[in-house]
């Protein structure tokens, strides 16, 4: 089998397709097909769940990553032995039923537009909920890190352990123990109540400001490199991401975040009203 073309990156929730493959998936059957606008979850940073949605008319139970080695072997999700892209594999979109399809069938895709709708408004609150966070917390760093696109030091990828996006929220987990003391960031005076207050105030703003939200995608395969965009007042700024995002900041609503530390762990919860 060939890479899987995906045609989510670009917004899309419907198609036709192959079947180009049918595989075994924990007692189901894992269908793959040659082009697909379903958004898997991913093996490696599983942050944004599968759409839901049909394909040839038969529920899909789950979409996940699957890969195909050079010598045919098929491996799912957290079994994949290798890394993400690596050369020589086939990488696929994998839509798992509970009823097979032949190989061959041309069949319809369809995927529930609300909840990817309501997906994507998560996962774009999310990235700027961290962005916003890095800004707050800029002047707890006493050692130089690596900025984010807007020049702040990037607490958020210097310290997050989880993500997780749901329907209109994220909820992301941030160490603060030895590591990232090391690394230069004092949690010293820290005030929960200032820094939510900062950042659901950026907040507000950005999504006054109606920035417009982009993804950079430089090829067709479930691995390509895609990029996260949105023009926000203070500059234009970007992030590595392979999910999908609402097309303006004002489709957002009100955004706002809770912040809550416990066991040397900061949890930001993000929810928007979409």
């Amino acid at each position: 089998m060939n890479s899987t073309v995906v045609t989510f990156p670009d917004g899309h929730v419907s198609g036709r397709s192959e079947v180009v493959g049918v595989v075994p998936a924990g007692g189901r059957h894992g269908l793959v097909v040659a082009e697909t606008p379903f958004h898997p979850l991913d093996h490696t940073w599983p942050d944004q769940p599968a759409d839901r949605g049909t394909i040839g008319g038969l529920p899909v139970a789950d979409c996940v990553t699957g890969a195909q080695s050079g010598t045919g072997e098929i491996f799912l999700g957290s079994d994949i032995p290798v890394r993400r892209g690596t050369e020589g594999w086939a990488w696929l979109v994998v839509h798992v039923t509970d009823t097979p399809l032949p190989v061959g069938t041309e069949v319809a895709l369809e995927v529930d537009p609300g909840h990817r709708a309501a997906l994507s408004a998560g996962h774009t609150a999310c990235h700027l909920a961290a962005l916003a966070l890095n800004a707050a917390l800029a002047g707890h760093w006493r050692k130089p890190v690596a900025p984010d696109g807007l020049g702040h030091p990037d607490f958020d990828q210097s310290a997050i352990t989880s993500s997780r996006i749901s329907p209109f929220g994220s909820e992301d987990v941030y160490r603060l123990g030895k590591s990232l003391r090391k690394k230069g960031f004092s949690a010293d005076g820290l005030e929960l109540s200032q820094v939510t207050a900062e950042v659901n105030d950026r907040l507000k703003a950005w999504v006054a400001a109606d920035a417009a939200v982009w993804l950079d995608v430089p090829g067709p395969g479930l691995t390509a490199r895609r990029t996260w965009h949105c023009a926000l007042p203070e500059g234009e700024t970007s992030i590595p991401c392979g999910g999908t995002h609402v097309r303006r900041a004002g489709e957002l609503g009100a955004v706002t975040v809770v912040l809550s530390l416990e066991d040397a762990a900061l949890t930001m919860r993000t929810t928007t009203t979409g």
